[in-house]
């Protein structure tokens, strides 16, 4: 990197909102979980380079997702009794409409995830294309306009800020730097859509993806557990709140579906903890706000 480059980082933080307020979860709740998953199919290889479509072993791995990861986890759900926000590219939703069907018809929210899967660069072409393109097909395959918004490879820009607001986008949900919902604030002072933080290691295509491009090993199940109900028991004391990032392809595969029941037995036992949807949550936060 060269020196200009660098001469050219504003000294300020990259984030211009203030701390989350501290908004109280609806009684009895002292605490809440964000029960959300990013359905991707093969989508999320092909934004990784176009000619994995003429890789069919590659694509499969994608495919998972519609032939048995999806169906098991709403299944899982079902079980349950849970709801959950499954945020779908729009590649997905034309590729495997009865798939996206299946997860409407069961009660769960849709949310937006873009088109093709392509990450938000700054300066990337096809930024408000990909974003227009996916609120098109979840209208036109399932009659939904979503709320919510998670940006592919949870990566954002300003540019893709400003056009979620104009889009009438309630709630974002990629950033990491919070352990509540807030408020964004957009580069000219305007307000921006709330955002509900990503918890990081509830990322399970950092402990579980199965595939010959993964630099990662496959964490057994006691492992990732322990992360997962010390850091859900902590977030509790703290009154706050964690948000899954699960993908079919990843916790629909056996064992870390199994994984996956154990946890969310356990946070169903947790009776302070307000397992939710994001809408729901965005909801919540509008209340407090109003009322304030």
């Amino acid at each position: 990197m060269n020196r200009a480059a660098l001469d050219s980082i504003p000294v300020a933080p990259a984030n211009l909102a203030p701390p989350a307020p501290d908004y109280s979860w609806p009684a009895p709740y002292r605490s809440a979980m964000f029960l959300s998953f990013d359905v991707d199919a093969e989508s999320a290889w092909t934004s990784k380079d176009a000619a994995h479509a003429e890789r069919l072993v590659t694509m499969s791995y994608g495919a998972y997702e519609a032939r048995v990861g999806t169906p098991k986890l709403l299944e899982l759900l079902d079980q349950l009794g849970l709801k959950g926000t499954f945020f779908i590219t729009g590649w997905a939703v034309d590729a495997y409409p009865a798939m996206a069907e299946a997860i409407l018809r069961g009660g769960h929210e849709i949310g937006h995830h873009g088109y093709h899967h392509l990450m938000p660069d700054p300066g990337a072409p096809f930024i408000e294309e990909e974003v227009e393109r996916g609120f098109e097909t979840l209208k036109r395959r399932l009659g939904v306009v979503p709320t919510g918004y998670r940006a592919p490879y949870g990566e954002f820009t300003e540019g893709l800020r400003q056009i979620l607001v104009k889009h009438g986008i309630v709630y974002t949900s990629s950033f990491r730097d919070d352990v509540r919902p807030y408020r964004h604030v957009l580069s000219d002072g305007r307000p921006g859509p709330i955002e509900l933080p990503v918890t990081a290691s509830y990322d399970d295509w950092m402990h579980g993806l199965s595939t010959r491009f993964s630099p990662r090993s496959i964490f057994p199940k006691e492992h990732v557990l322990s992360l997962w109900k010390d850091e859900l028991d902590e977030v509790r004391d703290w009154g706050a709140m964690v948000t899954t990032v699960l993908h079919p392809q990843c916790s629909g595969r056996p064992m870390r579906l199994r994984l996956l029941r154990e946890f969310l037995t356990y946070a169903k036992d947790c009776p302070d903890l307000w397992i939710t949807t994001g809408a729901a949550i965005a909801e919540n936060f509008l209340t407090h706000e109003r009322a304030a």
